[in-house]
């Protein structure tokens, strides 16, 4: 379980963005059973620029079209970041990366 002083939702997010750490990136993927890799990174970071200049946490189709153009299109793929996150790769990858759910996933 995360530390007491980190609050997060019901669903498991942050509530204060500010509380993001690397290292409470790796506790909240091994809650999740997941281990991450530079893989895994390029994407969470990748995704807290994305919140940075946005102020929105992308969906699949804008994570997709990102990842693309950022990392190339060999990792700017469904396939790819289905493979990393598991399910809902944008919900899954917000929450390790200490961003809010995003708008647009159930």
């Amino acid at each position: 379980m995360t530390e007491n002083k980190t609050q997060l939702d019901e669903e498991g997010y942050l509530l204060d963005l500010n509380d993001w750490s690397p290292e409470l990136a790796n506790q909240l993927a091994q809650e999740l059973e997941l281990e991450l890799t530079e893989a895994h990174w390029e994407i969470i970071h990748l995704l807290r620029d994305f919140y940075h200049e946005f102020e929105v946490s992308p969906a699949m189709r804008p994570l997709v079209k990102a990842v693309s153009k950022k990392l190339g299109a060999e990792k700017g793929r469904s396939i790819y970041l289905m493979t990393l996150f598991p399910g809902s790769p944008p919900k899954l990858a917000a929450k390790i990366a200490g961003l809010p759910k995003p708008a647009n996933c159930l």
